[in-house]
């Protein structure tokens, strides 16, 4: 896979293909879908925070709130099987380099992908 993408461009995609996660999660915890779930994406502009809910029905089952100013850049690996793409969110300091936030799809990043069309995947 190509890379590395800015927060901002990798964001803007995600927030297009919902239904193509299979999972997400931080270091300490990791989300995974299922049928009944969905995901759902918000902005709080006043706190610089990005929400990434998932939902059963109109009940929120999980959330993750990934902090931007953490996230250096982001990178596309292989998954475990060919059928995943990991995008590791990628914080980077001088002392260390880890992956702040992962989110597991289930086809790989199309950075010219017009995220206003309907999804059908």
């Amino acid at each position: 896979m190509e890379g590395p993408w800015s927060f901002e461009v990798f964001w803007r995609w995600l927030v297009g293909h919902p239904n193509c996660i299979l999972r997400a999660g931080t270091p300490e915890v990791a989300v995974y879908d299922d049928e009944d779930l969905h995901w759902h994406f918000a902005e709080d502009p006043q706190e610089g925070m990005y929400l990434v809910q998932v939902l059963r029905g109109k009940r929120p089952v999980a959330e993750i709130w990934v902090t931007p100013e953490q996230v250096s850049y982001v990178q596309g690996t292989t998954g475990e099987n060919e059928e995943e793409f990991v995008f590791e969110l990628i914080s980077e300091t001088e002392r260390e380099r880890f992956a702040a936030y992962v989110f597991v799809l289930s086809h790989g990043f199309a950075p010219h992908d017009d995220a206003t069309r309907l999804r059908i995947h």
